[in-house]
């Protein structure tokens, strides 16, 4: 089993809770979105900086255990903007993938920290963020299990997403309680968790700290006797 947690860190506010929490979690990959990429370590209680993007302040960076995986191509991408980054705060970069290799197990498997644009746009605008960010993952390595954390800014209509997402051959899983508790009535489910190739067996909501956000731990799996590939394409989410 592989343990990821995923935290939005509120513009770097939660920065130092991440000792703690990788220590008491035994956590094997770290994604965070919202760190100040200029102010963060290299290591983090046993775990090693995969990448982070740089175009934006505040960005995305990918932490994996040394013990457990060697860190191979990342990936950065751009996706399109809605009016809220062109007019206020821009964020280039909204998607960081690394290709992780499995020492014990002699695999290998993508995963990726993922923000969509803010609430200001619309559904469809992130639902056509997810499709590409799915599609040009598959960039690190054709065929192989992905797993895509983050905040997705999809508090309503989140079953229709998940419709989707099943036609496309993923997996959207969301949490076992609300991930975001900042304005009254924006309260809900924002960090979920896309996948295929994975079994997700478990996704916990875990103690709110200094953001906005609650960090989400995913307890996942890699199937014991893979059948051939699943072909990573150009997922149908419109």
């Amino acid at each position: 089993m592989m343990r990821v947690i995923s935290y939005n860190l509120r513009k770097h506010r939660a920065a130092l809770e991440l000792q703690e929490l990788v220590t008491e979690r035994g956590v094997d990959v770290l994604c965070l979105q919202e760190c100040d990429t200029t102010d963060i370590p290299d290591h983090i209680a046993g775990l090693q900086l995969a990448d982070a993007t740089r175009l934006n302040r505040l960005g995305l960076a990918v932490y994996a255990r040394e013990s457990a995986y060697r860190i191979g191509e990342t990936l950065t991408l751009s996706l399109k903007k809605s009016i809220h980054d062109r007019v206020l705060r821009p964020a280039h970069e909204r998607v960081l993938g690394v290709r992780l290799h499995d020492i014990d197990d002699n695999r290998d498997f993508i995963v990726a920290s993922f923000h969509a644009a803010p609430l200001t746009a619309l559904n469809s605008l992130r639902r056509h963020q997810i499709r590409v960010a799915l599609h040009e993952l598959g960039q690190l390595g054709d065929g192989l299990p992905v797993l895509m954390v983050g905040d997705y800014n999809y508090p309503v209509f989140k079953e229709n997403l998940s419709q989707r997402m099943r036609e496309a051959g993923y997996e959207l899983s969301m949490s076992d309680s609300r991930t975001y508790t900042r304005y009254r009535f924006f309260k809900g489910y924002y960090d979920f968790a896309t996948s295929i190739g994975f079994q997700i067996d478990a996704i916990t909501t875990l103690p709110q700290g200094s953001s906005d956000h609650l960090p989400i731990q995913i307890d996942a799996s890699l199937p014991t006797n893979p059948t051939s590939p699943t072909k990573v394409g150009n997922p149908a989410i419109v």
